[in-house]
């Protein structure tokens, strides 16, 4: 579970997030405009952005402090919207950064266990990931979050550009996911996207944080 508490972020002079409360457990969706904070959130738990005030705890651990390669070390896999994939690399390797960069000697198994759940990955396993598509990018963004995240995902607007075809393929792997019992954030700027796998839904404005209300 990742509670966070009172969380503050300055940015460039502005104050981003405002107070954010916000508790993660099974699939819980952030939902929110574009420029609402989801991304800021998302990068400040992955320790990418320093909070100015507040708490963030995983599984009752305050990791606020604690720099970004020990959050993943901790098991907290994240998926940028922009994918951040490394040109050049293959596809394999992009996926084993997580694990080479946080000192895990498992990466074969942890890539092993990503392409169960997403068996185009492995298929593109040998690919330069220049050479994908945009949509395939998402697909092995997602893997390389799974290969870190042994205890949960960050997953920043994954259907963000992608064909609908694509989209009901990530769907399809996230439910399989949820039915493992997998703990995921999910932002998205639409509840039509992925509001059916939501547990728990927050709604995100100007940085503000409150619970999701059907009316």
């Amino acid at each position: 579970m990742l509670e966070i508490r009172n969380l503050t972020v300055n940015f460039g002079g502005s104050t981003i997030l405002h107070g954010v409360d916000l508790t993660v457990q099974g699939f819980t969706g952030l939902v929110g405009r574009n420029g609402a904070g989801k991304t800021t959130l998302m990068r400040a738990v992955m320790g990418l952005i320093r909070a100015r005030a507040g708490q963030i705890l995983l599984d009752g651990e305050d990791i606020t402090a604690a720099p970004a390669h020990r959050r993943t070390r901790q098991g907290i896999g994240y998926m940028p919207e922009d994918r951040r994939l490394i040109p050049g690399l293959t596809v394999e390797e992009n996926l084993l950064l997580p694990a080479w960069g946080s000192g895990h000697a498992d990466g074969a198994a942890r890539c092993a266990r990503a392409y169960t759940f997403i068996a185009e990955v492995a298929d593109m396993r040998a690919r330069r990931v220049e050479q994908l598509s945009g949509g395939q990018q998402k697909l092995v963004a997602l893997a390389r979050a799974l290969v870190a995240g042994g205890r949960m995902l960050l997953l920043d607007e994954p259907f963000e550009g992608v064909a609908p075809a694509l989209a009901l393929r990530l769907a399809e792997v996230l439910a399989n996911l949820q039915r493992e019992g997998t703990t995921v954030l999910i932002s998205e700027s639409e509840m039509e996207r992925a509001g059916s796998l939501f547990e728990h839904t927050y709604v995100i404005e100007r940085g503000a944080v409150e619970p999701w209300r059907d009316d």
